[in-house]
């Protein structure tokens, strides 16, 4: 069935080609499948096809986009390197590098962690079908970081509802803007769909529900106005971190879409290496749970965070 979904275009992206504000009021899609819906005259404007993507929006103006019902994504199996720090019949625990999507959609039908997946595995769960082969929860784009996967329908099934009770414990570590004052905190504000952006995750949202996230200060360094923190996850809500960190005002280092800014940085170096970075700085470096067929007692942890984290904390300490 198709889809209808209503965009009016603000201040921030007047001049911008339509194709371009599709693009990035609902990164949902590329540029190019808007094109390609613009050409089908799937993108309304007062109920009239727009003829052009180049065309530039103005303030005010509303535009429908028919998204058509989705066709069968064709996923193969792709030689991605991919780090495997756990494994047994039923499960896997591997690493996501960020910049890496998680599962295949429209505009993303190749260089996945599922692709990644089929290759690499002989036996991944197909109990949500092939386009979510073995994914049982998942982290964004940019975050990296450690993922559970399931290989047999049993423990598909059975590691969701562990998720879903709240019993796998998730932890994370970040760099976030500012200087985090309490040594320990709870975050305890609702999330839902933002009202502002309906792209964006908030806690002046729509269908909020509890969200509840725990930190400690590691390391403070105040000449950059940079703070890590080690955090444990009580709740799963997307993007919970990012949205929850941005509230109490201490935004993860390069999350523009959660408001980092760089302007706020307390240095020269500190631009410098927000620049390398180049991704927002969240790792998801600790899983710990029980098998769902044995009940033993699995910690699985990164040892060392991804590079250029380590690089860029051993800058910052001089």
């Amino acid at each position: 069935m198709e889809e209808i979904i209503t965009f009016e275009v603000n201040e921030e992206y007047i001049g911008l080609r339509l194709d371009q504000f599709l693009a990035k009021v609902y990164p949902e899609y590329s540029r190019s499948y808007y094109q390609d819906l613009i050409e089908k005259g799937f993108i309304l404007k007062e109920d009239k096809p727009v003829k052009k993507p180049s065309l530039k929006v103005k303030a005010g103006e509303i535009y429908n986009v028919v998204i058509p019902p989705p066709q069968p994504l064709e996923i193969n199996p792709e030689n991605i390197p991919l780090d495997v720090y756990y494994e047994d019949e039923d499960l896997a625990v591997v690493y996501k590098p960020p910049g890496m999507v998680v599962h295949p959609s429209v505009g993303h039908t190749s260089g996945t962690l599922v692709n990644a997946l089929l290759y690499h595995f002989k036996n991944v769960s197909m109990y949500q079908g092939k386009e979510r082969a073995g994914i049982v929860h998942r982290l964004d784009k940019d975050t990296a970081g450690l993922i559970v996967v399931a290989k047999s329908e049993f423990a598909h099934k059975e590691l969701q509802k562990m998720f879903q009770n709240r019993e796998i414990d998730k932890k994370y570590k970040a760099i976030v803007v500012g200087i985090v004052k309490k040594d320990h905190g709870i975050i305890d504000l609702p999330i839902g769909r933002s009202i502002y952006d309906r792209q964006k995750m908030g806690i002046v949202a729509t269908n909020l529900r509890d969200a509840l996230t725990e930190y400690w200060v590691e390391k403070r360094w105040e000449e950059h106005n940079l703070t890590m923190v080690d955090i444990k996850l009580h709740t799963g809500r997307t993007h919970q971190i990012r949205v929850h960190f941005s509230a109490i005002g201490h935004p993860l280092l390069n999350d523009e879409v959660y408001g980092f800014k760089k302007s706020k940085l307390g240095s020269k170096l500190a631009v410098e290496l927000s620049d390398i970075l180049n991704y927002h700085a969240l790792v998801a470096y600790s899983l710990a749970f029980k098998h769902p067929r044995t009940n033993k007692d699995l910690h699985i942890k990164l040892e060392k965070l991804p590079h250029p984290i380590p690089y860029i904390i051993e800058k910052l300490d001089g």
